[in-house]
């Protein structure tokens, strides 16, 4: 459970629309209750806002998660990844990671030069500074999930086909790829609500069982929001559910209301 909200936070990065920002603006909120096995192990939060860098009005994400209840008692986690990003370009200028994982923890801010393509990673708690070079538009994880919710073309997708995103993370760019499995309604404590289903490509091993371990299920609207996510990890499976929700750009659809 070591990494248990950083892989969180990667799973939610896979929800999508067009390319126009039509699918979030500030205000927007979510609560996730998140599951390990049978337990209860705690919850995550995403919400944007707007703030102003290099005089320029942007977007800024915020996500947390936390352990609760016996869960924390025994790892407790409290972890909080933040990003500035452009509104219009979504070219990150800005974030900032701060986690505490049973004990490991880290307090990092990166800073993008999108044009010169280089981040400069400040390491609060190593007090250390290096510039990374980096791909062109690449992005880091919380404006990935931004991003992504944008993405030109994706209701078009066939089944099978993949996107690949340069993600900035952990010292190093790798690219986060997408595989589109289909559509299907599922049970959400709001309703029946149409969702289109991605598989992450990860690494098997240490974390997951194998390359296609995780499933996401996203809202089949222009929110595309995530609804549902599951992952069959080496040691147990998660599940996460969005728990509440607050300041949708655009209405919920569901095609029946949970009574």
């Amino acid at each position: 459970m070591k990494k248990y909200f950083f892989l969180f936070l990667l799973f939610i990065t896979v929800s999508f629309d067009s390319q126009k920002p039509v699918a979030y603006d500030a205000g927007e909120w979510f609560k996730f209750r998140i599951h390990y096995g049978f337990i209860n192990a705690g919850f995550a939060t995403l919400e944007i806002q707007e703030a102003v860098k290099n005089n320029i009005k942007v977007y800024h994400a915020i996500g947390k998660g936390y352990t609760v209840g016996m869960s924390r008692f025994f790892f407790k986690v409290d972890d909080t990844y933040e990003s500035y990003f452009d509104k219009v370009t979504n070219k990150p200028f800005q974030f900032v990671r701060k986690i505490d994982e049973g004990g490991y923890t880290k307090n990092q801010e990166g800073f993008f030069n999108q044009d010169a393509n280089k981040v400069l990673l400040k390491d609060y708690k190593n007090k250390t500074e290096k510039t990374f070079l980096v791909t062109e538009n690449v992005q880091d994880i919380i404006s990935t999930f931004y991003f992504l919710r944008n993405y030109p073309t994706i209701d078009k997708l066939k089944v099978g086909e993949s996107v690949v995103v340069d993600m900035f993370f952990d010292d190093e760019v790798f690219k986060f790829k997408l595989k589109f499995i289909g559509r299907e309604d599922i049970a959400t404590k709001f309703g029946i609500a149409p969702c289109m289903i991605f598989r992450p490509i990860v690494q098997s091993g240490r974390v997951f069982k194998e390359e296609e371990s995780l499933t996401v299920w996203i809202s089949d609207d222009e929110n595309k929001i995530p609804l549902r996510i599951k992952a069959s990890l080496a040691v147990g499976s998660i599940k996460a559910d969005l728990e509440n929700f607050k300041g949708l750009k655009n209405p919920f659809m569901v095609k029946l209301e949970k009574k």
